[in-house]
Parts: C-alpha cells; sequence; structure tokens
C-alpha cells in the first residue's frame, strides 16, 4: 500500500508483533517486527510514541506541535512522509480510512 497523502482522519497504529524496544546494550531505540528491526532516531522515535491505536493523524500531529512548539505545516510533512514509508513497509497499519490512506 502506498500512501503518499494519509488523511488526518486515519488512525495509525502499531499492528501486532511490532513494538517499540529500548535496545540497552548500544543505547538506542528500535522498532521491532518479525524478522526486522530499524532503527529509530529521535524524530522517528517521538512519532511512534504518539501513535496508541485511538487518536486520529491529525491529533497526533498537533501533540507533537505543542510538544515541539514547530509550525503545524512542518510536523505535518515529517509525519506523514514518516509514517507512509512504515505504512509500506506494513511496520505501521491505518484504521479507519482506505487503502490509499484516503479517510473514510
Amino acid at each position: 500500500m502506498t500512501a503518499p497523502s494519509l488523511s488526518n482522519f486515519c488512525i495509525p497504529y502499531l499492528p501486532r508483533g511490532v513494538r517499540l524496544h529500548d535496545d540497552q546494550v548500544r543505547g538506542i531505540r528500535v522498532l521491532l517486527a518479525p524478522e526486522r528491526a530499524m532503527q529509530l532516531d529521535a524524530v522517528g522515535d517521538a512519532i511512534l510514541s504518539e501513535l496508541d491505536g485511538h487518536r486520529s493523524l491529525a491529533e497526533v500531529i498537533r501533540s507533537l506541535c505543542d510538544r515541539y512548539s514547530a509550525p503545524i505545516e512542518q510536523i505535518e510533512g515529517d509525519v506523514k512522509d514518516f509514517l507512509s514509508g512504515l505504512v509500506d513497509r506494513r511496520m505501521v497499519f491505518l484504521a479507519g480510512c482506505d487503502d490509499e490512506g484516503r479517510g473514510r
């Protein structure tokens, strides 16, 4: 699924078997999925830490804007680009939208 323009009404969540993990040996945060792992930078960690499976993409973006005092235009683009890549890799799923990432 390619989702270049995710709807703000979609609810992003980590599917079963995918989780955030603190790698204490290396001192890094990683996203673990079956047979895959992805090292996260601070931005990726901040975005994924906001996903709870209940809040819409718009609510996640607003929360990040408030936390980092950044303009919504900048945060929105970064969040959507990052999550689109993870949706393509099936490491993030979307509820409340169609297969193209548009709100229902």
